[in-house]
């Protein structure tokens, strides 16, 4: 079973069974062998029942197109994009849906350097090939070998901070049944703070809730702890724990861009000047805090194919996006879930401050909307009408969908990949001005 449609922009993801089964993860196998010709290739997987079945067929089907695999076993999506870029290997794939629910199965996909195979990057080629007729290749069957990646990750990511510098804060940690409840012990036996962990066992039927923290429904349980154990900070990870997400002292969640321009202050202080990527639908926290602490920010289109291509291209130290995701150029370029919780633990550390003390000048100052989604009819037609209603007195730009700057105020819409959406992101200098701007760029799109 192979359903066209599970080739995504970023990645592959359906329903299990109906949508993609083992013949059809055999068959991408085979097909990501055939495009870009691989000599060695990582193969990874998460928690998901489906996982290791799906596992064994794309291995099969790899090495059956003559590629030699090193199978990881049970890891997260990092470790797969780590493994890759440290033994140089030619390319990789994570059986993950990441934060979908029980299901789904899918895949990410990496080449050489652990860049992404991507809607505009060969994935769709792989997508042909994996639907036309296999042929038989006269060429040998490739090697499958486990591989032991725990240790030289372990270092790498415990590499990111000083751990003489945490101090034994109580954090609360949700890995939703997922693969943070596996990769998270060995690091937490490293560091001094008091952990309460909560649902650590990997399990592909998320018994308590979906493992995606951008769901508010989804956050309740990580905020009802965080406040109930008088933690210093609550952390939620999703699925195949490449993504983390923070809750503060308070029980307030933080959102991405606060976290990005946080992030960007602990990377400058170990590599003043450094470039730093963030993407168009980021607060003005993000680049004010940058050049305030001496870097470069460099402003990209959303997406992790784009964002590590332009970390390659200008050599950035770091990158941040608004939906949780956060990349190191020291991790290859790669997005992790687990460095950013560490450079957050040495960051509140070090400041000897509250996380709400922290953000508090971010939260007088910049006033968010978060992610506004709305069904449109015609998207194209929208983004021209909004760009008439307001790029007369504003700076627009198309970056990525139809971006509008005003002094005290701005906004960015842009087009869902998948389905029928606008999605909005607005901010301005006072919760009033936020709230009345919402309702005027809403109307616009909603009418």
């Amino acid at each position: 079973m192979l359903d066209p449609k599970i080739f995504k922009a970023y990645d592959v993801r359906g329903l299990y069974g109906t949508e993609l089964d083992e013949d059809g993860a055999r068959a991408i196998g085979w097909a990501y062998v055939e495009q870009f010709a691989p000599r060695k290739i990582a193969v990874g997987r998460d928690m998901r029942t489906s996982s290791p079945s799906m596992a064994a067929a794309v291995i099969e089907g790899a090495a059956g197109a003559g590629a030699d695999v090193l199978d990881l076993g049970l890891v997260g999506t990092e470790m797969v994009y780590f493994a890759v870029g440290e033994l140089g290997l030619d390319g990789g794939i994570a059986v993950t849906a990441s934060h979908n629910p029980k299901e789904y199965t899918g895949m990410k996909i990496v080449r050489a350097g652990a860049l992404p195979v991507g809607g505009d990057s060969g994935l769709l080629d792989v997508r042909d090939r994996a639907l036309g007729e296999q042929v038989a290749q006269s060429h040998k069957v490739g090697e499958v070998e486990q591989y032991d990646i725990w240790p030289a990750y372990l270092e790498r990511v415990l590499s990111f901070v000083d751990v003489s510098a945490i101090r034994p804060l109580r954090v609360v940690i949700d890995a939703a049944n997922g693969m943070a409840g596996a990769m998270l012990p060995p690091v937490l036996e490293r560091l001094p703070v008091d952990a309460r962990t909560h649902h650590f066992e990997p399990d592909g039927t998320f018994p308590n809730h979906e493992p995606n923290p951008l769901l508010p429904e989804n956050r309740e349980f990580i905020v009802a702890k965080t406040l109930e154990e008088g933690a210093d900070l609550g952390v939620a990870f999703d699925g195949d724990a490449d993504r983390c997400f923070f809750v503060d002292d308070t029980g307030e969640f933080v959102p991405g861009d606060f976290v990005t321009a946080l992030l960007a202050e602990a990377v400058l202080e170990r590599e003043p000047g450094a470039k730093i990527i963030y993407d168009v639908r980021a607060s003005w926290a993000v680049p004010d805090t940058i050049e305030r602490g001496g870097g470069i920010p460099l402003v990209n289109r959303v997406g992790h194919a784009f964002i590590k291509h332009r970390m390659r291209e200008e050599g950035a130290a770091f990158g941040g996006e608004v939906s949780g995701h956060y990349y190191f150029r020291d991790f290859s370029q790669a997005d992790s879930g687990v460095v950013p919780f560490l450079l957050m633990l040495e960051l509140i550390s070090k400041r000897g401050a509250k996380l709400s003390e922290i953000l508090r000048p971010f939260r007088e100052r910049y006033f968010l909307t978060g992610e506004l989604n709305t069904p449109v009819a015609d998207v194209a037609a929208k983004l021209v009408e909004l760009q008439e209603r307001f790029g007369g007195d504003g700076r627009v730009s198309h970056l990525d969908g139809v971006s509008v700057d005003f002094d005290d105020w701005h906004f960015n819409v842009r087009p869902s990949n998948t389905e029928p959406l606008l999605r909005l992101n607005l901010e301005a200098r006072s919760q009033e001005l936020m709230e009345r701007k919402r309702d005027e760029v809403l109307d616009v799109i909603r009418s």
